[in-house]
């Protein structure tokens, strides 16, 4: 029996191009870097849960406030480059690793 496809189904990357735009634009820019943000807060909160540190506990290991931990886990704040780095090493016991692409 030949299965059917659904044509109404469309790749995200296509729902992407629909909703903000193709790369490269304005809006679909805006939405990339707020995506690597979300992603950002993601990985810190994954790797604090690992370590079974409460957030007050990973502030307090790498010098800064609970409130900015819970900022930047729920994509609410920017963060510095610096801080970043204090919260991965020191805080998380991690190695932070950067990429370019273009």
């Amino acid at each position: 029996m030949k299965k059917k496809g659904n044509k109404n189904l469309t790749s995200f990357a296509d729902h992407l191009d629909k909703q903000y735009g193709k790369k490269g634009t304005p809006k679909r820019d805006a939405y990339e870097q707020e995506f690597e943000a979300f992603k950002l807060g993601v990985l810190i909160q994954e790797m604090r849960e690992q370590q079974n540190l409460t957030q007050e506990q990973l502030a307090s290991k790498c010098g800064t406030t609970k409130s900015y931990i819970s900022r930047i886990e729920n994509n609410a704040s920017d963060i510095r480059l610096s801080t970043l780095m204090r919260i991965i090493q020191k805080g998380l016991g991690g190695q932070l690793n950067l990429s370019v692409t273009y």
